[in-house]
């Protein structure tokens, strides 16, 4: 059995769960590495990470720098004399980091690598409309989520399962995958396996105002994986006019496929609001998508029902 002396980096509560795990299996975590406190929300206070928190409960040592690359930092970092670094949702290291610890440096990934590399595999399995993820370990090398695979768990997507849900139900099961790695590379039997190079893999590609964006004109499969994908964070979004020559912002947090049993058939252009029996559907490219709970610009999130009660879609409505 090798004596492992470990350095955790990690930053939100995705990382949160698979250092408590290595903490109440008492292995030796002989520092901790996150993210530096930053001001956040409207009031701009101080808010320092999920990992800090949960570190300091723990009065683990923990270290904040803002340069990897530091000669400073790097010094604390050889004197921690760690043999094995673990790296859960933390960003990229440099060489000199990950080379450090005899034992090497592994990743965390919620994919089933080599698929959805990149800053948001969750969301992007849901957006492309996968049935079934997972977690892999891997070991860090040059490039990003490319290093040679530890272990790898799958789990199956759920058909209206968001974002948040799946977050959580990989988190658990990513903690339970460090923890099963950690054990195996203290008993030394660790086999790695080479990321295949297939031509067609998906991208987990950073999210932002483009991308988040609702395309009417898309099916109402691909809009419902967008919203069930971006919900609760950052959340779909679209902009619509209400009969006027103003535009609006509309965040959408969840949808549903109706049945379209009491619905007209889709001939009209999409992106055509309909207020039908108190619900509220909009056209896509081939039916029509039921809005579930949404949050106009300025206000809070709502469900339809409650807007509807004070809100008037006029006939010439439309979402852009």
């Amino acid at each position: 059995m090798k004596d492992l002396r470990i350095i955790f980096m990690g930053t939100p509560d995705f990382a949160v769960a698979g250092l408590q795990k290595l903490v109440e299996n008492n292995f030796n975590i002989v520092g901790v590495i996150t993210a530096p406190d930053r001001p956040a929300g409207r009031g701009q206070k101080i808010q320092q990470s999920a990992v800090k928190t949960y570190a300091q409960s723990q009065d683990l040592n923990i270290l904040q720098p803002t340069n990897l690359k530091d000669d400073a930092f790097l010094g604390q970092l050889k004197a921690l004399k760690a043999n094995l670094q673990i790296v859960v949702a933390f960003r990229m290291l440099p060489q000199v980091v990950w080379q450090m610890p005899e034992y090497g440096t592994f990743n965390l990934h919620a994919s089933l690598l080599p698929d959805y590399r990149g800053a948001a595999p969750i969301n992007w399995a849901i957006i492309k409309g996968e049935t079934e993820t997972g977690v892999s370990t891997f070991f860090i090398d040059e490039k990003i989520d490319t290093g040679a695979i530890i272990f790898q768990e799958k789990l199956s997507i759920a058909a209206d399962e968001s974002a948040g849900i799946l977050h959580d139900r990989l988190m658990h099961l990513g903690s339970d995958l460090i923890l099963k790695t950690v054990k195996h590379i203290e008993k030394g039997d660790v086999t790695t396996t080479i990321q295949s190079k297939q031509e067609q893999l998906h991208t987990a590609y950073k999210l932002n105002r483009d991308n988040t964006r609702i395309n009417w004109s898309a099916s109402v499969n691909d809009i419902h994986n967008l919203i069930r994908g971006l919900s609760p964070y950052p959340v779909a979004y679209t902009i619509f006019s209400n009969g006027d020559d103003k535009e609006h912002q509309l965040k959408i947090y969840q949808a549903l496929k109706p049945s379209n049993d009491d619905l007209p058939l889709v001939s009209t252009e999409a992106g055509k609001i309909l207020v039908n029996n108190g619900k509220l559907f909009i056209a896509t490219q081939d039916s029509w998508i039921e809005l579930i709970e949404i949050q106009l610009s300025g206000k809070k999130k709502m469900l339809v029902k409650d807007l509807l009660n004070g809100f008037t879609f006029d006939e010439d409505a439309k979402m852009l």
